[in-house]
């Protein structure tokens, strides 16, 4: 028998003798006109209702046990009968996260398009807003972790609009979804059984811990896990409410940049001028050294200030050669461990230094640049592997493999070697050689 074209989920596995059964009950004086399919691949849509029932009932039956398997687990784990009552036996099979938990769009967006969202005008006037409202607990926050209060109200507009938008999905639902449907199985569970770890704990209970499709809880989207590893009780009240009460919201996110290496007293970074004929293969995470050695090969701050003292300082071009350069050190990269997007980290350094009444990028972005798809990166990575140019497995993700790879093709040609895919690499890479 010839192997099946693509491996299939765990899920699909778990249904298809249930599903078996269901099918031949339903239609029994009348079997399936679809013979059995011996290479694994997915037998055709059914069209009939009584058929297309059973698919469901099959589903959630199977659901209904994996809960049940689950349920074990986590009362072996301490869990109480309480809340297993209370967060299981109503938690609802959401088929809807499912498109979502795989997307993978093939129109990716430029930095400067996530950033003309990310820091808008009105979500800097919002912001500002908000941050007086909050100064108390903001200030408190600072004050006792060390994280200046329009850093943490920047999370809190990135991650919520400001408490305006912090999703309505059960999390508990979302995450025992997310387990059953077997992608990713282990990182789901753990998740699930810190969420009822939570609801153990007396934070928040099951009916009202609600956030994003993927688990992320509250107005600064704590994962459950994180939510246990740095959620603090800051009002007092006996519980750490990172949905209600803006003192545990503001410290909880304040603590979570303490402990992933936030440097009280220092800057996220700034925009910087780069000299003339500056390697731009420097330009990356790895090549950090003070901001002292930086100056003294020739970077300069775009305000004319001295470049702030970090100590452990690189360069970052988040558009290429031709666009904005940024002095970035430990909290920048204390930001990245909240979200790992290098595009989200620099919206959240930015839109705190607007709403301190700082300014905006001042050098312009190559707006004139277009974001390469995620079929056109897939080509990308392809022809650089093709040629000797390592860059990792073809995925259409741009990571350090792929730079690295890029940047060794760029220096070959002769061009600037900033690692930034563009159109016009790419079409210098389909040319014959």
């Amino acid at each position: 028998m010839q192997p099946a074209p693509f491996p299939l989920p765990r899920v699909t596995r778990r249904l298809m003798a249930a599903l078996a059964a269901a099918v031949l009950s339903s239609c029994a004086s009348a079997p399936s006109s679809s013979p059995a399919t011996p290479d694994m691949r997915p037998a055709p849509t059914l069209k009939s209702p009584a058929l297309a029932g059973a698919d469901e009932a099959a589903r959630r039956q199977a659901f209904a046990r994996w809960l049940a398997d689950f349920r074990g687990t986590a009362r072996a784990s301490g869990i109480s009968e309480a809340t297993l009552r209370s967060a299981l036996d109503n938690a609802q099979y959401l088929p809807d996260i499912l498109p979502l938990d795989r997307a993978q769009p093939e129109f990716t967006r430029t930095v400067w398009d996530y950033l003309d969202n990310a820091v808008s005008p009105q979500r800097i006037a919002t912001g500002q807003e908000k941050l007086q409202e909050v100064r108390r607990e903001a200030d408190a926050a600072a004050a006792r972790y060390g994280v200046p209060a329009n850093v943490i109200v920047a999370i809190w507009g990135m991650e919520s609009n400001y408490g305006s938008n912090y999703g309505n999905t059960p999390t508990v639902g979302a995450l025992a979804t997310l387990g059953f449907d077997g992608r990713r199985e282990e990182w789901a569970r753990g998740e699930l059984l810190a969420a009822l770890k939570i609801i153990d704990k007396g934070d928040i209970d099951s009916a009202h811990m609600i956030g994003s499709w993927a688990g992320a809880m509250g107005q600064t989207q704590f994962m459950p896990s994180n939510f246990l590893a740095y959620a603090v009780d800051a009002d007092g009240d006996g519980r750490r409410d990172i949905w209600g009460s803006m003192a545990d919201v503001t410290a909880s996110t304040a603590n979570f940049l303490a402990r992933s290496g936030w440097q009280a007293g220092k800057p996220w970074g700034t925009e910087v001028q780069l000299p003339a004929g500056f390697d731009f293969g420097r330009a990356d995470p790895s090549a950090r050294q003070p901001a002292a050695q930086w100056a003294a090969e020739g970077v300069r701050s775009t305000d004319g200030q001295p470049l702030p003292e970090l100590q452990d300082s690189s360069i970052l071009l988040p558009a290429g050669a031709r666009g904005p350069a940024f002095l970035i050190g430990a909290n920048f990269r204390a930001i990245l461990r909240y979200n790992n997007s290098t595009s989200y980290a620099l919206a959240v350094g930015l839109l705190s230094q607007r709403l301190a009444g700082g300014p905006g990028v001042q050098s312009p972005w190559p707006r004139d640049l277009r974001a390469l798809t995620r079929s056109e990166m897939t080509e990308l990575q392809t022809a650089l592997n093709q040629r000797g140019f390592a860059s990792g497995t073809p995925d259409g993700v741009m990571g350090p493999a792929t730079r690295a790879g890029l940047r060794d093709y760029q220096r070959s040609v002769g061009l600037p070697a900033d690692g930034y895919p563009t159109a016009a690499v790419l079409q210098r890479l389909r040319e014959p050689r």
